[in-house]
């Protein structure tokens, strides 16, 4: 049975920078859960980082491959450099998959960790642009496939086949 990594907030435990979670309803959550198919983690917290924190993105307009390839930091707004809790976070998030099983990965887009097609491009005026964050990209380099929640459909079509 595959099973899957899911960002703990997308199970509404209150785990992201902001202190809260974000819910994800769908029934394909119900199922998988019953299945005992989901393994659940939040990254940044696996990384050392508190809760609630200060938001982070990733600087210059760059991606989560860049930080792995050591061209681009992760910024906090209030200027501390969180690149190592983000590697960190990445590295320990990848054991715990490979460790469980997990050839699929469920995370909440836009996060400089868990984001898989979109994420802030470092100037916290809320402006995305395509990238993965650090740990999507980890993963996708390590062959777990990557899915945002608002992919949950395509995921669910996946494990269908």
């Amino acid at each position: 049975m595959d099973r899957i990594l899911i960002s703990a907030c997308l199970l509404g435990h209150a785990v992201r920078y902001d202190g809260k979670g974000k819910l994800l309803v769908h029934p394909a959550i119900d199922r998988w859960r019953e299945e005992g198919r989901l393994v659940t983690i939040c990254p940044e917290m696996a990384g050392g980082m508190a809760v609630p924190r200060p938001p982070a993105e990733i600087e210059n307009g760059l991606t989560g491959e860049d930080v792995l390839d050591g061209k681009a930091r992760v910024i906090e707004v209030t200027g501390g450099d969180v690149t190592a809790e983000f590697v960190a976070g990445a590295e320990r998030a990848l054991a715990f998959a490979s460790d469980n099983g997990c050839t699929f990965a469920l995370l909440i887009d836009g996060s400089p960790s868990c984001g898989s097609g979109l994420i802030y491009d470092g100037s916290f005026a809320g402006i995305k642009h395509a990238g993965r964050g650090v740990t999507a990209a980890l993963f996708r380099r390590s062959g777990i496939d990557v899915f945002s929640h608002r992919d949950i459909d395509l995921l669910a079509e996946r494990l269908r086949k």
